[in-house]
């Protein structure tokens, strides 16, 4: 089906040959077909390209326990012998939805369940069949990031807002324009934030920026009303509209902390809806009519009596991390569940007549915008920051987390001196030891009070450091995981730390400009490093310890005498920040990696540039090879012999590596393909293995028969 181009139809005739099926006669053929169609789903999108990772993908990241995974436990890769650990069981997430090249904004679906549409502020919509996942239709003509989306009722027409001020009205079947709404406004950047029809298909309504809301007539474009509450505050502005099930009131939810109830025949302002504390993403109403959800920036979602005008309930169970920020609410059309997507990067449903959290569905990396039910409430989609739209089952409960994972996105990784443990630092705060021949959890190493931004073990094992946003530094007996030291003094995060090839100094880079040599023994201060005039983003000791450098978000690397603290050399060239640096083993090379997508290798001697190779974006140099003719990163190594210069070609990557953050790649060969979850945040690479720290907390091993 793959190589016919039909791998769309594939679920379809799943569900087909499940309908013919009796439970009651054939159950394990029904558990069977349902697996299978987990399965179908899931691994769509790389069966439409690579059809043969059913067998290396598919077999490998399918949950432990499924049908599928355990009658073809036999085809799993030969050349994998220690694979990454994953569920025990199909999560709520039943697809994952790419295409989008930049943050999906909105999504709704069709009246009768059959497309999605998303919003994008790649100034697309894209139309996507809900059976199967596949791209039906990409609606172009935005000039500017679409901020909403809307089907009409009768699901004839769809309406985009965008920040290019613009509504336009899409014919659903055709895909074609049928009609262009604008307003004569005098603020500037006047972009439309939420859209929405009315009941009777007979109005469009539309949030702007200039605090307004406007109301058309869909059948003529004509403008019909324009609600305006008269704040003229910059900071204002319409984040969110809804109508009632009746269509006799619209709901608008407003920057400066209150929600507005209009009377839609009249234009007049019923009531004020005040008590939330933060700014109102978001307003849903129950299908019912009778309550009123508000997300808001402080975290919380509002539930208003709209008889009332009351505030009947606070729910309030996101993450207690600052800044967050609810960015979309959604009832379920039967009115028990309530589901909100916030920047904790996490859908959660409501149960509505308790007020309790029902579930919390993880899976996106980056902030979830928008939410939406579909018509017969057993899915729901959801849009975000990450570029990907998710459809989740309502019936399958979340799973728990996998014992030992980070609560939050994995910042820095190592591996000990034997390659025995592997240290991941977190946002969540910890620092956490894993056993690299089973991928179990060792240790968790607690005292920081802000990310772990760097972790490094000393040379003989038997320290660890990690650096953190708290400013400070902290030393752990590798053994025990007891603290030993904490070193004070930055004043600012710490984005790098190093030992010296004795272990007896440690070095710290820091956003405050500052590099500092520490005493590993007593913990005090040895000398402070000044000179970069921005972020010190990395630093490393030469092979006899007698040099240091430091790499900068001023785009320089400073070399200093590690004895006298003495600048010896300023290194210029990169034309971005500097991300990390490292010394060849015998100290007379240094290589640079940078975000202007070039690794530069410098002779320490003389302080001279001597090659500059371009890369697909490597930003972490762990070392050079013994014979330094290649480099050793996060990304597999990169060879960096004089003739690729002279030749003039681009880098050449071998060995173990990710290509592309979705592939890993031996000897040149895409091998393995990683689904969304499992593509890694950061990595790291020993010998034949695999370490990758993922954005959901998650720490993966995979150990190659290389």
């Amino acid at each position: 089906m793959s190589l016919l181009g039909l791998v769309s139809e594939v679920v379809g005739m799943l569900n087909l040959v499940r309908a013919a099926i009796s439970d009651d006669n054939q159950p394990e053929m029904c558990y069977f077909l349902q697996d299978a169609k987990r399965f179908a789903l899931k691994f769509r999108q790389i069966v439409d390209e690579a059809p043969l990772q059913l067998y290396c993908s598919g077999l490998v990241f399918a949950p432990r326990m499924a049908i599928i995974r355990r009658e073809f436990e036999d085809e799993l890769p030969d050349w994998i012998s220690q694979l990454p650990q994953v569920n025990e069981k199909w999560s709520a997430e039943l697809q994952v939805l790419e295409g989008h090249s930049d943050f999906v904004t909105s999504v709704a679906f069709t009246p009768d369940g059959r497309l999605l549409a998303s919003g994008s502020q790649d100034k697309t919509v894209r139309l996507w069949d809900t059976a199967t996942g596949g791209l039906q239709q990409t609606l172009q003509g935005h000039l500017d990031s679409v901020n909403s989306v809307a089907f009409s009722p009768n699901g004839q027409l769809l309406a985009s807002g965008s920040m290019d001020e613009i509504v336009r009205l899409w014919d659903t079947a055709t895909g074609c324009l049928q009609q262009t709404l604008s307003c004569h406004s005098k603020f500037v950047l006047n972009s439309v934030q939420s859209v929405a029809f009315s009941p009777n298909n007979r109005l469009l309504a539309a949030g702007f920026k200039d605090n307004t809301v406007r109301l058309w007539d869909t059948a003529t474009g004509g403008l019909q009303q324009t609600l305006d509450c008269y704040s003229r505050s910059i900071f204002d502005s319409v984040q969110s509209v809804a109508f009632s099930p009746d269509g006799r009131i619209l709901a608008s939810g407003y920057r400066d902390e209150i929600v507005r109830l209009w009377d839609t025949s009249t234009g007049s302002l019923k009531q004020s809806l005040e008590g939330q504390s933060d700014p109102a993403q978001s307003v849903a109403f129950s299908p019912d009519g009778r309550l009123l959800a508000s997300g808001s920036n402080g975290g919380t979602v509002c539930l208003w009596n709209i008889e009332t005008g009351g505030l009947q309930q606070t729910l309030q169970d996101h993450s207690n991390r600052a800044f967050v920020s609810v960015q979309s609410v959604a009832f379920s059309p039967n009115g028990r569940l309530l589901a909100s997507g916030s920047n904790d990067q996490t859908v959660r449903l409501w149960n509505i007549e308790t007020g309790g959290l029902q579930q919390t569905l993880k899976g996106h990396s980056y902030t979830v915008m928008s939410v939406a039910f579909s018509p017969d409430g057993q899915l729901l989609a959801s849009g975000s920051l990450d570029k990907t739209v998710r459809f989740w089952d309502t019936a399958v409960g979340g799973l728990p987390r996998t014992p030992g994972d980070h609560s939050y996105s994995v910042q820095s990784m190592d591996f000990s001196p034997d390659g025995q443990v592997l240290a991941s630092g977190s946002v969540d705060n910890t620092v956490r030891l894993w056993d690299t021949t089973t991928g179990s959890l060792q240790q968790t190493l607690e005292g920081h009070s802000n990310t772990v931004e760097s972790v490094v073990f000393a040379p003989d094992g038997r320290l660890l450091a990690s650096g953190s946003g708290d400013k400070t530094v902290r030393l752990w007996d590798t053994a025990t995981g007891g603290l030993q030291q904490t070193l004070q003094g930055h004043l600012d995060s710490v984005n790098s730390v190093a030992f010296s090839p004795n272990g007896r100094l440690l070095a710290s880079g820091s956003i405050d400009r500052k590099v500092r040599l520490w005493n590993t023994a007593t913990g005090s201060l040895q000398q402070t490093l000044e000179g970069h005039s921005s972020w010190v983003m990395s630093v490393a000791f030469s092979p006899d310890g007698q040099l240091l450098a430091s790499s900068s978000h001023d785009k320089t690397v400073r070399l200093w005498d590690t004895i006298k603290g003495d600048l010896q050399w300023i290194l210029e060239g990169h034309s971005d920040s500097v991300q990390s640096v490292a010394f060849s083993l015998d100290g007379r090379l240094l290589a640079s990696a940078s975000l202007d997508y070039t690794v530069r290798l410098w002779d320490t001697t003389i302080g001279g540039l001597k090659e500059t190779i371009s890369t697909d974006g490597i930003d972490d140099i762990i070392g050079f090879s013994q014979d330094n003719s290649y480099l050793i990163t996060n990304f597999g190594t990169l060879d960096v012999q004089s003739e690729h210069q002279n030749q003039g070609s681009s880098s050449t990557i071998r060995n173990l590596m990710i290509k592309q953050g979705q592939w890993i790649n031996l000897n040149g060969e895409n091998l393995l393909w990683l689904p969304l979850e499992f593509r890694s945040r950061r990595s790291a690479i020993n010998g034949n293995l695999l370490a990758m720290g993922h954005s959901s907390g998650h720490v993966s091993f995979i150990r190659f028969c290389i």
